[in-house]
Formats: structure tokens, sequence, C-alpha cells
């Protein structure tokens, strides 16, 4: 099973389909809001956001819908990630509501070796996510250091410190 990639295994234009997709309930909103102290009516009281606002309906916190997308992109992105250097942008293009599905991919735009350690390199890529009715909803663009295959050998392979079976 692959789990991100090394900097080699990167080509620009190369478009990562993350799957599975997650339909957001109203619980994991309430729970997200809840644990990052977010507690606009927006998201939590269904009688306010029915009453009060444009939509008629509770919207998902917007950092809730990174956060998923970010997380949906790892196997494909930053599995094996150094570090994660930088969110470049971020924008929220449509609301997502209790019950949508999202989806994401990720384009590779670019990447460059680092210029002080040879073996790593810096690739930037712009992840979206979608509902199930192919609405866009999310935008970001991030800078993530991977590894060389040369780094990932070093440090004992794809799986360093797995122990062994005991088949």
């Amino acid at each position: 099973m692959r789990f991100g990639r090394t900097f080699e295994e990167f080509e620009v234009g190369a478009v990562y389909k993350h799957w599975p997709g997650k339909t957001v309930t109203e619980y994991d909103d309430h729970l997200f809001c809840l644990l990052t102290m977010n507690h606009h009516p927006l998201h939590l009281d269904s009688n306010y956001a029915e009453r009060t606002t444009d939509f008629g309906r509770n919207v998902v916190v917007g950092n809730y819908v990174y956060s998923l997308l970010l997380g949906m992109s790892v196997p494909d992105v930053s599995g094996k990630a150094i570090a994660n250097l930088e969110v470049e942008s971020l924008r929220h293009v449509a609301p997502t509501f209790h019950g949508d599905t999202l989806y994401g991919e990720t384009t590779v735009l670019d990447k460059v070796p680092s210029k002080s350690k040879s073996d790593r390199g810096i690739v930037h890529v712009e992840t979206v996510g979608y509902t199930q009715e192919s609405t866009l909803v999310c935008v970001f663009r991030r800078k993530v250091m991977v590894p060389t295959a040369e780094y990932v050998e070093k440090r004992g392979g794809e799986q360093p410190g797995r122990p062994p079976s005991p088949r």
C-alpha cells in the first residue's frame, strides 16, 4: 500500500484523486467546533441558521473542510513528508452542509530539489475539494518537503520501526 511519495516519484502536472470520500455528519461538524472552541451559531444552532442566514441551514465549519481534504491527501502527497512548509493559499469557494460527501484531488504544480540538502526536495501542490454534486467547495495550495529515495533507504526503507511478523 502506497503511503506518500519520494521526491523522484512526483511529476509536475500529475493529478491524484483521493479515495475514499467522506460524508460530513452533524456530529463531525459539532465535535470539530467544540474541540476548536468555534462556537459560532452558524455551525451549531440550526434554529439560528434556518431563521437568520442566507443558507437556511447549518454550514460546516471551513477549517474542518480544509482539514478533511488535507487528511485525504496524505497517502498520495505528504505520507513521507519531512515537513509541511507552507499553506500558501486557502479559499472556501462554496458552503458544505451536513450530509454532503467531500472528495478531493491534488495537482502537482512544481517540484524543486532542496538547495541545502541533497536528500530532499520541495513539492508545490494544489488540492481541491468538491461535493457529491461536483460543487467546488475548497481550494488550497501548499509546499511540502519530501525525502528522496536515498533518504528513505538510509532510514530503514518504507516502514522503519515496524516489528517483524510473528508468523
